[in-house]
């Protein structure tokens, strides 16, 4: 298994002191602790996930609720105290604080809080489906992980292909559903133009509800022609997204690697000197 912090660097690294190496533990890869660190938080969200699916079964929150709630209460404290971690050890906490990841730790932990503090907020609304926002956690996962990094860079890379890609076949999806509004019609089911369109994006997805279809030769053969457009509209984003895909995994990633001298991150994992001051750099250890 391999890690991945490369979004420490954005919330700034402090110069020295205890805050530079709480920094190298929470937000840095290549460092034994750094390691044990994402092991372990890894196996806290994963825990804390399978607890909030746990207590959505009546049958198990009905006779385990005392277990449930220590186990609620526990992983909230964890989560706080990293949270708070995280916003000490950075230059600019307000950034994390409004970051994407940022705003998942605080949705981890304010429901609880929330329902211990104001108790009656329970006859507005079921504290516990606000508990259920834990879930969005275990979105911080992949970036454990160098694999998921590269699968996003090529996703990234590859997004305005696949934005002209989806505008093409939202237009095709127009041009559809206005021609079976006008050779079905009402009398078979087509009884509007986005009606049209809903049978064309279900049909272009091979989906077939068969909630409606077509009755006549004509547009019987209009289904059967978007029938065989949809294998190929499958298949190009894969073949899009595959591409830059490839090309991530050809370029050099590089590493969470910090020059002891000058605190310069983001060094290649080959590299011997720092890119910046020239300093030599501490042996690189992969992690694997």
């Amino acid at each position: 298994m391999k890690s991945s912090k490369a979004m420490g660097p954005q919330f700034g690294k402090p110069d020295a002191g205890w805050r530079t190496r709480l920094y190298t533990v929470i937000f840095e890869a290549d460092t034994p602790a750094g390691k044990a660190f994402d092991v372990g938080l890894m196996a806290v969200i994963v825990l804390s996930v399978l607890t909030v699916i746990l207590e959505s079964v009546p049958t198990i929150r009905a006779y385990e609720f005392r277990t449930l709630h220590v186990l609620e209460w526990l992983f909230t404290v964890l989560f706080t105290l990293e949270y708070i971690l995280r916003l000490i050890c950075v230059k600019r906490p307000l950034k994390y604080m409004f970051s994407f990841f940022g705003i998942i730790d605080l949705l981890s932990v304010v429901p609880t809080y929330i329902a211990f503090f104001v108790p009656e907020a329970a006859a507005l609304i079921d504290i516990r489906l606000l508990r259920m926002l834990r879930v969005f956690r275990v979105l911080k996962l992949p970036r454990y992980f160098d694999e998921s990094q590269i699968l996003l860079e090529a996703l990234r890379n590859s997004r305005y292909k696949i934005a002209i890609f989806l505008g093409t076949v939202f237009i095709i999806c127009v041009i559809l559903g206005t021609v079976m509004y006008l050779v079905e019609g009402p009398a078979n089911g087509f009884t509007s133009i986005p009606t049209g369109m809903y049978w064309a994006i279900v049909t272009l997805t091979t989906t077939g509800y068969g909630d409606i279809h077509p009755k006549t030769p004509i547009g019987q053969m209009i289904t059967s022609l978007a029938m065989l457009l949809g294998y190929g509209i499958i298949a190009l984003p894969t073949g899009i997204v595959g591409v830059e895909l490839a090309m991530s995994m050809s370029r050099r990633k590089p590493t969470t690697r910090t020059c002891t001298h000058c605190l310069t991150e983001g060094h290649d994992a080959h590299a011997a000197y720092c890119k910046d001051c020239g300093a030599a750099l501490p042996r690189y250890q992969s992690g694997a």
